[in-house]
């Protein structure tokens, strides 16, 4: 039977090979297939990385430096020469580089390394390759490489970088996690995780590769099973050996742990890839930078860096010419295997020379159009399997639309959960803080260093500052502070502009128990000081000069000194406290830190300038209402980056973006000025999620032509108060999705209203959780009292009725509130009358209609401004209104201002068809254009310089007056006199 010999003789042979192959396999790890790597050179070796330059004796071409992943050797660029990147481009006229971070586990220190330390090193490699080829840099990177390419550019700000590839590199973590890692890491869960223990530990190789192989088990499992069936034959598997060999073992080197918290802290928890606000050192970067062409690796199958998270980089760098190669590939197929011999690498040594102007663009790159996928058109000389590719791409756009928005749904569904569980201990708190509760700005600052030291606590002039470093320097500011005297109950004034030293200052003499009186330095400081009772002003030195004039001539007894701006010379003739040395104070036996009780006065800002200027006087309790109320209402989160673009003695910088970036654990980004031109840049560099606004501030940013970083923004809740409707709608139109979030918060009690919902724009929405009961009552506007019932109790408005906003005072504080009014709904209750006159609608939302002090006393009854500000501010050509007084015989007439955003686009029947949602009586006399109207430096609007100005002439075609119809029609001169003087007992027109 010589076939069953032969068959027999084929199985022993076969069997033989197997087990001698296996057995060289188990005793070596593989096979040795005499492949050496491709010749290259080490130019430099530096603390984190060496640099090696291949094929160094050929002549150069476009210049490729290539940057490996960190779990991943550098050789995954050059793993055999079957499968070599370096070799490919090379071959086709390109130079290539890499970036060797070797092992991190066999370098000194390498373990320890940062996000910080790899994307430097890459800048530093940069700069070598420069010097050393005279030619910018093509920078590519693989996975997290690609994201080190990205953050170094950015670094960079393009500098020297003459475009990006990426492969399979994550810009966008909202959509799912890279690299296999657990959806728990991007939940608020993980900020209970201390950093220690987070970076306390690194990943072994043999786990990350573990976790890649069980993203793909059916690919693994096969290969697996393939190399085994094959193993008899040495020459069919000798060619793959390399590569198996890589993937399987060779390949995956350790994740420092220090590197692994950072990566997870900004991009995975907090998304910073996307918005920006990442810091590399201690200094903001945002791949808004980016300017440089951008060509993107997409792999269709990717499982581990999916098509949405690399298409991210499209939103997060919006000033950048972005393309995309879509491949049939996997994570590793991207740049190893046959495909990224085939299709990779050739693209990238065409898209090199395409950019030096020799030779047409790769076939397989299209530029990304807009907000859409990949452009469908094929480029010149593109393969027709490319282009049905992209066809049917494009008719399975509205599928993939479809599954992103359901994507999206799900993580805010899981976020909102997240949210809504993290406001309830936030509102708990707040209900439970009684007058004798220890509660203060510096305590929960203190709690916030104690829970985050390491993370940033704000940012300033492009820099990060920590909760500990913040801490330190505040601890300094104490002793400081006791050094000269100040003592708990103290008022202090502070003189300052926006700066570090003023937040530290403020935070000091909370932790002490002393009263911050923030003087503005655009007021009557010495007025402002006499009101609020100031024994010391502590100024900067830009405003020293004018404290040191204070204490000089202007305050009798108070004294001066300075703070800030180390090394400076213009700090002026007051005691510098600078010069104190902390460690050398002794802490007095009655200090301690954090004595404030919420009953205790925290605060004195204060409004208005002349006869109307006002102190608001603010207890620790109305500070932690507005602090915990805005971080429950805008759901502040360690995510998020509160942009406060008002100064910080200004009333919503200390309530609402200082006092809810404090309590809800948010960064702070601080400005010391707001300009509509700088905006988006500092808004992506500081990685701005939630922007600050009073008033009409954001009326110039609105209207200002479109700036490329506004594209994809990152911000999502503009906060603030006072912005009238009209500009409310342009606002979300323009900014969309980013929505506004409306305050209200009384002067006096603690009344506050927010428009959680959004969907009418202009209210003032409900009573905040944990804030003071409201009750709208009915007032006698011509009295100036509330009226009464039979029973003598006040009587609440009915829906639509305009009354007076009431708080009620709660009875542990009903002995400190101010002029409180008793028996006023029932015997023994206590309210506060805020000054501010409300409507409620049939939903129970509040709608603001004007305040006490606005009112205009006409000869037939008194107009409050409200309804009118809301109805002209509705016409779209109708940039801002003001409405006011002008006196006229023994009263006033109402004038409303208007100024245009199209000044042909209004017309006479436009007035008089939108004022008929105004009721007859309230409605304004005359109506006039003026090119401008005068806000103050906080957006608010000043009244007085057009009042004073009275009824234009007539015929000047800008003026309107409300004929005896109803109508509005140009003011004539016969039509003025009877405004200015009209019959007594008759109703002016």
């Amino acid at each position: 039977m010589p076939a069953v010999a032969r068959t027999l003789l084929r199985l022993g042979s076969r069997l033989g090979s197997t087990a001698q192959n296996a057995l060289e396999v188990a005793r070596f790890g593989g096979f040795d297939t005499d492949e050496d790597a491709s010749p290259c050179e080490v130019v430099t070796r530096q603390r984190v990385y060496r640099l090696r330059h291949y094929f160094p004796g050929s002549a150069g071409g476009p210049v490729v430096l290539l940057v490996p992943p960190l779990m991943i050797t550098a050789e995954v660029y050059d793993i055999s020469s079957r499968v070599s990147a370096v070799r490919v481009l090379h071959d086709l006229g390109a130079d290539p580089w890499v970036v060797d971070f070797g092992v991190p586990e066999r370098e000194p220190g390498g373990l320890e390394r940062t996000i910080s330390d790899h994307v430097l090193a890459v800048g530093d490699a940069v700069d070598r390759v420069r010097e050393a080829t005279g030619r910018d840099v093509h920078l590519a990177g693989y996975s997290q490489g690609g994201m080190f390419a990205y953050q170094a550019a950015a670094y960079r700000r393009s500098e020297g970088v003459a475009s990006l590839v990426t492969f399979g590199s994550p810009a966008d973590t909202s959509v799912g996690l890279p690299f296999g890692l657990p959806g728990w890491l991007a939940s608020e869960g993980a900020e209970r995780i201390p950093d220690a223990l987070l970076g306390g530990f690194a990943v072994p190789g043999w786990v990350t590769r573990l976790g890649f192989q069980v993203l793909s088990p059916v690919k693994s499992v096969r290969s697996r099973i393939d190399f085994i069936l094959q193993l008899h034959d040495r020459e069919r598997l000798a060619p793959r050996e390399r590569q198996r060999r890589f993937l399987e073992r060779e390949g995956w080197v350790s994740w420092p742990g220090p590197a692994l918290a950072e990566f997870i802290r900004q991009f995975i928890q907090h998304n910073r890839m996307l918005t920006g606000g990442f810091l590399i050192g201690d200094r903001l970067v945002t791949l808004a930078d980016i300017t440089c062409p951008v060509l993107t690796f997409v792999g269709e199958v990717d499982e581990i860096a999916t098509p949405p998270m690399v298409r991210g980089i499209r939103r997060a760098a919006p000033r950048a010419p972005v393309y995309e190669a879509s491949l049939p590939a996997g994570h590793f197929g991207l740049v190893v295997g046959s495909l990224a011999v085939a299709r990779t690498w050739p693209a990238v040594a065409a898209w090199t020379h395409w950019l030096a102007g020799d030779g047409d663009p790769p076939d397989i790159v299209a530029p990304v159009a807009g907000d859409g996928e990949a452009a469908t058109a094929e480029l010149p000389g593109g393969p027709a399997g490319y282009a049905l590719q992209l066809a049917l791409g494009a008719g399975a756009g509205a599928a993939r639309s479809t599954f992103r928005t359901a994507a999206r749904a799900v993580h805010g569904t899981r976020q909102l959960t997240g949210k809504a569980a993290q406001n309830l201990p936030r509102l708990a708190r707040l209900e439970r803080i009684q007058p004798g509760t220890r509660m203060s700005m510096g305590l929960l600052l203190d709690e916030q260093a104690h829970r985050r030291p390491g993370e940033v606590f704000f940012l300033y002039h492009g820099r990060g500052h920590t909760h500990d470093a913040a801490k330190r320097r505040i601890d300094a500011v104490v002793r400081g502070l006791i050094h000269i005297g100040v003592r708990r109950g103290d008022p202090v004034g502070v003189l300052m502009g926006t700066r570090p030293s003023a937040l530290a200052l403020v935070a000091a003499l909370s932790r002490l128990g002393a009263v911050a009186v923030l003087l503005r330095p655009d007021g009557d400081p010495a007025a402002e000081a006499r009101l609020g009772g100031v024994t010391r002003v502590i100024a900067d030195p830009e405003h020293a000069g004018r404290a040191a004039e204070l204490a000089d001539k202007e305050l009798e007894g108070v004294e001066g000194h300075v703070l800030g701006g180390v090394g400076r010379a213009d700090r002026g003739p007051l005691p510098d406290m600078e010069t104190i040395d902390p460690e050398k104070v002794e802490l007095p036996g009655w200090y301690r830190p954090n004595p404030g009780r919420a009953g205790d006065l925290a605060f004195v800002v204060f409004t208005g300038e002349g006869e109307h200027l006002r102190a608001s006087r603010i207890t620790n309790r109305r500070w932690a209402l507005s602090a915990f109320g805005t971080a429950s209402s805008a759901a502040l989160s360690a995510s998020d980056t509160v942009y406060s673009i008002t100064p910080l003695q200004h009333p919503s910088a200390l309530l609402m973006s200082l006092g809810g970036a404090v309590a809800g654990g948010a960064r702070l980004a601080l400005a010391d000025g707001y300009s509509p031109e700088t905006f988006w840049e500092e808004a992506r560099r500081y990685g701005v999620t939630v922007a600050s606004y009073t008033w009409l501030l954001l009326r110039d940013l609105v209207e200002a032509p479109p700036d490329p970083a506004e594209r994809h923004h990152a911000v999502r809740l503009f906060i603030g108060s006072g912005m009238p409707r009209g500009l409310w709608r342009r606002v979300e139109e323009r900014f969309a999705p980013a929505r506004v979030l409306e305050f209200y918060a009384s002067t006096e009690g603690e009344a506050v209203l927010v428009n959680l919902s959004g969907r009418k724009p202009g209210s003032l929405g409900r009573p905040l959780p944990g804030s003071a009961r409201v009750r709208l009552a009915r007032y006698d506007l011509e009295a100036g009292r509330l009226e009464e019932g039979p029973d003598g109790f006040a009587v609440e408005c009915g829906p639509g009725e305009i009354g007076m906003l009431l708080a009620r005072v709660r009875p542990s504080a009903a002995d400190a509130a101010a002029r409180p009014l008793r028996g006023v709904f029932e015997p023994e209750d206590a309210w506060t009358v805020t000054g501010d006159l409300f409507r409620r609608d049939a939903d129970g939302d509040y709608w603001m209609v004007g305040r006490e002090a606005e009112l205009i006393r006409t000869a037939d009854g008194v107009v409050p401004p409200g309804p009118i500000r809301d109805a002209l501010g509705d016409l779209p050509c109708i940039d801002t209104v003001a409405v006011y007084g002008v006196p006229a015989g023994d009263g006033e007439i109402v004038v409303a201002a208007v100024s245009l955003r199209d000044p042909g686009g209004l017309k006479p029947l436009d007035l008089s068809e939108a004022l008929l949602r105004v009721e007859p009586g309230l409605r304004p006399a005359v109506v006039r254009v003026v090119d401008e109207i005068p806000l103050t430096a906080g957006g608010r609007l000043r009244t007085a310089p057009l009042r004073d100005e009275g009824v234009p002439p007539a015929g000047d075609g800008r003026t309107y007056h409300r004929t005896r119809s109803g109508a509005y029609r140009p003011l004539t001169a016969a039509a003025r006199r009877r405004l200015l003087a009209p019959p007594a007992g008759r109703r002016a027109r």
